[in-house]
């Protein structure tokens, strides 16, 4: 990769920082949220949460699902570009993935298996980055380090 190359993706991300503004708060059924060179952490509430699309670009989100309630046909479309997102559900949902991935990771723990279970479709692509969703994410049985 060239430095020009490097130089157009950040432009890029830049441009898309001030143009795409992220939408959806703590109550909201349906988010858009957007992280460029920066962070998102939000906890979702909603008493009927459709879905929405995450991207983080050069950024990093982290979604907690859990005090929200699913609605049927619940989808989510989530993105990564050198970039990061954690979503943590409720154990009793159950998650569909289509998520691609390129030199990155992903990782989509099913969660409930139960024909009743209120299923999240999950899918979209991790270019260069990582996604985690589920009631438990990879790093929850880790201590957590001691501070300085």
């Amino acid at each position: 990769m060239t430095f020009g190359s490097v130089a157009g993706f950040m432009a890029a991300a830049a441009f898309v920082k001030h143009a795409v503004p992220s939408r959806g708060d703590e109550e909201s059924d349906e988010l858009g949220l957007v992280a460029v060179f920066d962070g998102i952490d939000l906890t979702n509430r909603s008493a009927s949460f459709r879905g929405g699309s995450v991207l983080a670009w050069y950024g990093g989100i982290s979604l907690d699902l859990r005090e929200a309630t699913l609605a049927p046909d619940a989808h989510l479309t989530i993105h990564t570009l050198f970039g990061g997102v954690a979503i943590r559900v409720p154990p009793d949902w159950h998650l569909e993935s289509s998520v691609h991935v390129l030199a990155g990771g992903v990782d989509v723990r099913p969660g409930a298996e139960t024909a009743d279970a209120p299923t999240l479709t999950i899918d979209g692509r991790a270019f260069f980055g990582g996604i985690a969703v589920g009631a438990k994410l990879p790093n929850d049985d880790e201590p957590i380090p001691p501070t300085a």
